[in-house]
């Protein structure tokens, strides 16, 4: 097995995530019940959960379900999806899929931590960083610049965790056409798509872009389902899906079968559920706008609302610095943040004065009185 460093956020998590009072830095969207999820079934789905046989399934994924994925892109068809269990596997086996020794990697930061440390396991990686200076833009000219004739894969995540960023429709065709024109895959990782807060902003799913490219994506963020662990890549390119199943023979096998019938369900009313909850994050803004405005701690904070997504990457300004406000705050008034440490890369610089809030969850309000309350009797 490939040896990697510990997972940052998930040892921090590992501590706080079910023990502190406040989880303001969630990157998922609030849940649902069963009962909700099955609420929004049809007859013939909700009948197939009730009398699910609880065997193996296939190793790609339950048809069904990868004809309810399939049906939410242009043109990749079922038979270009595989399913995983979580977004996790799809990327840990697509980069031990795609990269050996000898090859390269170009990697957008910052970004979830295994978009970064699983290729650098395996081969050389260049890392290209959003611009916190400018909007957090992406140089394409630096892209470009990175790329080495052994470039195998170019790693991308817009909406961007954890800063929120989405890049105008023309960069992303942009990237696309340089990855087909230099025979790179891109990997787009778009676990956010959905949650624009602009939806004319939403960018098309790279899949139907390029035969070449893989979308990742997964029940967890965007329909704020992590508890089905259901995760897929699409990409047209059958002898590289072929490689990814015969991969997941050495990890999963395949998915479990009652989060396969209720993933399909949430497909199916994807719709609806993404209404649910681009609502949930409108109502939210205006209390992290308010918090970020009030007058006894504004000088603390430089705050901008993501472009997308359901997280914000605001700069904390206090003088001792943004990890031991953190460990403060979640120590003595139990509201959990992720201090900039979580996301700092072996490969760029990266900001050191953010963190990670959270805007998807119902109710935050209780969170940013806490979080006020402890800041004003504190400091």
């Amino acid at each position: 097995m490939t040896r990697l460093p510990d997972f940052r956020l998930e040892t921090y998590f590992s501590r706080w995530e079910f023990t502190a009072r406040h989880h303001l830095t969630a990157s998922d969207v609030e849940t649902m019940t069963l009962s909700e999820l099955l609420a929004l079934a049809d007859d013939r789905d909700r009948d197939a959960f009730e009398h699910l046989s609880l065997g193996y399934t296939e190793t790609f994924g339950d048809p069904g379900l990868r004809e309810a994925i399939a049906a939410t892109y242009d043109l990749a068809g079922p038979d270009d999806v595989i399913c995983f269990a979580g977004a996790e596997e799809a990327l840990y086996l697509a980069m031990n899929v795609l990269l050996g020794p000898g090859d390269h990697a170009v990697v957008v930061t910052p970004n979830y931590q295994a978009a970064e440390t699983v290729p650098l396991a395996l081969c050389e990686v260049t890392g290209v960083a959003l611009d916190p200076d400018l909007d957090w833009a992406l140089d394409l000219d630096r892209v470009r610049d990175a790329l080495r004739p052994n470039t195998r894969v170019l790693s991308v995540n817009f909406p961007n965790n954890p800063t929120g960023k989405v890049i105008d429709a023309a960069d992303f065709a942009a990237l696309v056409r340089l990855c087909d024109e230099r025979g790179i895959h891109l990997f787009s990782d778009e676990v956010y798509r959905g949650l624009e807060r602009d939806p004319a902003r939403t960018l098309p799913q790279a899949a139907d872009l390029s035969p070449h490219a893989l979308s990742l994506n997964v029940t967890s963020k965007a329909l704020g389902l992590p508890g089905l662990r259901i995760g897929w890549i699409a990409c047209r390119d059958r002898e590289l899906r072929s490689r990814l199943e015969r991969a997941k023979h050495y990890t999963t096998i395949c998915n479990s079968a009652p989060s396969e019938v209720l993933a399909r369900i949430a497909l199916k009313a994807r719709d609806t559920i993404l209404d649910r909850n681009r609502a949930l994050l409108a109502a939210n803004l205006p209390a992290f706008e308010a918090f970020f405005a009030d007058a006894d701690f504004a000088e603390l904070f430089d705050w901008q609302a993501p472009d997308g997504g359901c997280v914000a990457y605001p700069r904390y300004l206090g003088a001792e610095g943004v990890e031991t406000f953190c460990t403060r705050l979640v120590e003595e008034a139990g509201v959990l943040l992720l201090p900039a440490s979580i996301y700092r890369s072996e490969l760029t610089p990266s900001p050191t004065d953010r963190f990670r809030i959270g805007l998807g969850r119902r109710a935050p309000e209780d969170g940013l009185a806490a979080l006020a309350d402890w800041l004003r009797t504190k400091r």
